[in-house]
């Protein structure tokens, strides 16, 4: 008989999260030494993970962390809504977001690389997700700069954490509006700040859509132009914030928001798990 106690299962399994036969297992393997049976059952996990490596991660959550001069965002994604609301799970991202704060990481790859409890987030995602028993990944993280921030995180369903996070860089003193602005962004989805940031290839193409549509409606020829950019302001409405119609009162536009409440939005940034 292996020289442990139920109370050495009991202080295993709360340090892991481990279930009860595989801890006690671990412990029978290891003779009773405490540190032998971590490496075991560590050992074990990551060939999970490995057998993990290709299930799809379309469940998770986004966490937020401000700083004095920036917010970082991120998403961490597993396998089902079942994980996602594990305290486990939770804890982990509070760890992966504070780490990428205090790393100042601006990028997916930089995260994986900061460092907490002497092990990199990358080792340290491994890890839970081994006692997890899910394959769990950091698959986006997004520092947004400047001086004022309006953080926006929506639950998409009650007992879930967020799944949509929005941050918005502004400056003004309208906290109110700014917020509302946040939210804004996270139903309405825009992929950039102003129409001049559409990438000139995506309007081109774009173009050519609506001017083939509107030939294919009958559409008289000397009138084409003036469709098309009819239809290109559509466009701009769909993917350029500024030019949005607001959400809670169609008949502004954004830009006339921010300008009734003196705000100027700088930058902004929205998660949405899976998407």
């Amino acid at each position: 008989m292996a020289d442990f106690s139920l109370e050495d299962v009991k202080t295993l399994r709360e340090r892991l999260g481990t279930g009860m036969v595989d801890t006690k297992n671990a412990l029978v393997e290891a003779g009773g030494d405490m540190d032998k049976a971590v490496e075991i059952l560590r050992l074990k996990g990551a060939k999970g993970n490995a057998k993990r490596a290709d299930r799809s991660t379309s469940e998770g959550l986004v966490a937020a962390k401000e700083t004095a001069d920036a917010v970082y965002l991120i998403e961490l994604a597993c396998e089902t809504d079942f994980v996602a609301k594990n305290d486990k799970f939770i804890a982990l991202a509070d760890v992966v977001i504070d780490a990428v704060a205090a790393a100042g990481a601006d990028s997916t790859e930089a995260a994986l690389g900061a460092q907490v409890g002497g092990q990199s987030i990358a080792d340290r995602i491994a890890d839970d997700a081994a006692i997890i028993g899910e394959k769990v990944e950091l698959r986006r993280v997004v520092k947004i700069a400047g001086s004022q921030f309006a953080v926006y995180l929506h639950r998409t369903s009650k007992d879930l954490p967020p799944q949509v996070g929005v941050v918005v860089a502004y400056e003004g003193k309208d906290e109110e509006t700014a917020r509302a602005i946040a939210q804004h962004i996270s139903f309405a989805d825009p992929q950039y700040l102003t129409k001049d940031e559409v990438p000139a290839d995506a309007v081109e193409a774009e173009r050519r859509i609506v001017e083939e549509i509107s030939r294919g409606e009958g559409k008289p020829e000397a009138a084409l132009p003036k469709i098309v950019e009819g239809r290109l302001g559509a466009f701009f409405k769909q993917v350029a914030l500024l030019e949005q119609d607001y959400a809670r009162d169609n008949k502004l536009t954004i830009t006339q928001v921010l300008a009734q409440a003196g705000l100027t939005v700088s930058g902004f940034a929205r998660f949405k798990v899976g998407a």
